[in-house]
């Protein structure tokens, strides 16, 4: 009898999520191009992704065939495209690929896009090598990257997306303090309506104010 073998899925993984980063457009024929992790740049979870943390990675990758998946919300039953392209350059991580229109989540994706319903980027990894500075951040060295997802929600404020996939002309120095000051008051929002919810949900409405508090600590540090 032929052994059987299970294939349950990749590792569990972190995962990471940034605006669609700075430059980054959706053009003719569903074409995603742009940033999906910018280096030296503090999140709002605490972590700083160093440069070269994802060149080891790549490079074992490139070299036993696979790739870097490209899925819809982090769910790996949604692949709704290939990435064509992806390497570090100085400012981060760039990727290059296509939304598959022949895929129904893949037409989805890139009416919400267009719309400005969506328009955030999430890497699903495996931190190999991290230190903690003396600020206590965590310093991602080496990661291993699984996949780059189309995200509702990013944690990365540093780029805003433009109507229509474009991301308007603007130096990333003049882009901080509003997009901390909008991520501010996204995390006093939630944290209103957490709140809200925790009246009719003791228990969910802590663990919700610890999240929201949690990203609000990250925006004013």
């Amino acid at each position: 009898m032929d052994e059987m073998v299970t294939w349950c899925g990749p590792p569990e993984l972190e995962t990471k999520f940034c605006r669609l980063g700075e430059g980054l457009a959706l053009t003719e024929g569903a074409v995603i191009e742009g940033h999906a992790s910018l280096f030296g740049v503090p999140d709002a979870g605490g972590d700083v992704v160093e440069k070269g943390a994802y060149a080891a990675g790549l490079e074992a990758m490139r070299k036993s065939g696979r790739a870097v998946r490209m899925l819809w919300q982090h769910d790996a039953r949604e692949p709704i495209g290939v990435w064509e392209e992806v390497h570090e350059d100085d400012r981060g991580l760039y990727v290059r690929g296509r939304l598959l229109e022949a895929v129904q989540r893949g037409r989805e994706a890139k009416a919400l896009i267009e719309a400005g319903a969506v328009d955030g980027l999430s890497i699903g990894y495996r931190v190999i090598r991290v230190e903690k500075d003396g600020k206590g951040l965590r310093r991602l060295r080496e990661i291993e990257l699984w996949e780059v997802s189309l995200v509702t929600f990013p944690m990365q404020p540093l780029a805003r997306l433009g109507k229509g996939g474009v991301l308007p002309g603007a130096e990333r120095e003049e882009t901080v303090g509003a997009a901390a000051a909008d991520m501010l008051a996204d995390a006093l929002a939630e944290a209103r309506q957490l709140l809200a919810e925790g009246r009719r949900n003791a228990g969910a409405g802590k663990v919700g104010a610890v999240v929201a508090a949690g990203r609000m600590k990250g925006v004013l540090a």
